[in-house]
């Protein structure tokens, strides 16, 4: 099992992990398994060390391919709050990924990659389970407002069922979700009942870097080890500049009642979006 994100190990997580309990089962079908997760006590923004770097820089990389296009204007007077989230983001890109980046690089370049199938399982299976604990958070409503970012069309847990149907229809055994994906997985549902704000930073980056480099990412794979097969998981229906712009634009509206600290304590939670996405992402090469 891969470790939680350095960034949250000191000692194992900061001590934020309890004893094992039960996440949402993920309502696999064909594919049925119960996942065993780890529920975070006592969230904290605690700042990223060193040792994470690296794993922020994957998930740099997988927002910058493509960077995640400016907000459109959601908001009264100032800048939409979007686009604040959005240049936090690509301020954790290095320069040869983004104009606006200022990390050093840490991880290979996706080219250089050389990806298994297992490996990519583990990404698929775990990032299922995160994009599935999304929508039943979002789907059950603990905070009203949540109810806004149901049927936005970026869903991608169904997606995801298909393409791991057809990896068993191929033969592969498919994986239980493992560490970084349990261990996620809970912290989102820590974070969407304790601090609204926090969630919305995971809810946005994990959705919008998906769209983004999370694309190339898959294209690259495929060509590597798939035949160039595209899966389902880099598919949307109808038109996905739109989609995503109606989601910005509900964000905007969201964050137009929130007081400026609480805007503040939302992009403050970017960069362990980042650490946490990147334990997904290093399924891929090791």
């Amino acid at each position: 099992m891969a470790p939680a994100p350095a960034s949250l190990s000191a000692p194992r997580a900061l001590s934020l992990l309890a004893p094992a309990s039960r996440v949402s089962p993920g309502r696999w079908n064909g594919l049925s398994f119960s996942v065993a997760a780890r529920p975070v006590t006592g969230v904290v923004s605690a700042a990223p060390t060193a040792a994470a770097t690296a794993q922020t820089r994957l998930v740099a990389a997988a927002a910058a391919a493509t960077e995640m296009a400016p907000a459109a204007s959601g908001e009264e007077g100032g800048k939409p709050f979007v686009e604040e989230m959005r240049a936090v983001a690509m301020k954790l890109h290095t320069k040869d990924q983004a104009r606006e980046g200022e990390k050093e690089p840490q991880a290979p370049p996706v080219a250089k990659w050389e990806p298994s199938v297992q490996g990519y399982l583990r990404f698929l299976v775990d990032s299922r389970l995160v994009f599935q604990t999304l929508e039943d958070i979002v789907d059950r409503a603990a905070v009203p407002w949540y109810a806004e970012f149901r049927n936005t069309g970026l869903e991608r847990s169904e997606a995801l069922k298909k393409d791991l149907e057809w990896f068993k229809e191929q033969g592969h055994t498919i994986p239980e979700p493992s560490d970084p994906g349990t261990t996620y997985a809970s912290l989102l549902e820590e974070l969407s009942e304790k601090d609204p704000q926090a969630f919305i930073c995971h809810f946005y980056n994990v959705y919008f870097a998906h769209t983004a480099g999370g694309r190339m990412i898959g294209k690259k794979v495929s060509e590597k080890i798939l035949n160039k097969k595209e899966l389902e998981f880099y598919k949307w229906e109808g038109n996905l500049s739109q989609l995503l712009q109606e989601v910005r634009n509900k964000l905007n509206q969201v964050a137009s009642s929130w007081s400026r600290e609480e805007k503040d304590h939302c992009l403050e939670e970017t960069e362990k979006s980042f650490a946490y996405s990147g334990a997904l992402l290093r399924h891929i090469f090791t």
